[in-house]
């Protein structure tokens, strides 16, 4: 029986404000063309910004590529590593 190894890694690689790469995606809670709300190993990642594009996303490695004109890059809850439940966001 082989055991999964749990990647602890994120990185974010922002290029001109155009491209951006980031490693250790968990789940993608909603898309538009501006706002981007991710779920990572070490947390919530929302990107703003205008013209948003999700260009790649491999669920198998946890990695995603978006284009477009990023503004900002926000972190949120460290704990929160996953969608919360409809009766969670009730009480949220």
């Amino acid at each position: 029986m082989q055991e999964k190894t749990v990647k602890h890694d994120q990185n974010l690689i922002l290029e001109n404000r155009k491209n951006l790469s980031i490693s250790g995606i968990t789940d993608v809670d909603s898309f538009d063309e501006k706002s981007i709300e991710l779920y990572t190993q070490l947390g919530e990642l929302t990107i703003q910004g205008r013209e948003l594009h999700i260009d790649s996303m491999s669920v198998e490695t946890g990695d995603m590529t978006i284009t477009g004109d990023i503004w900002a890059i926000i972190y949120g809850d460290k704990d929160r590593k996953g969608p919360i439940s409809a009766l969670g966001k009730l009480f949220r």
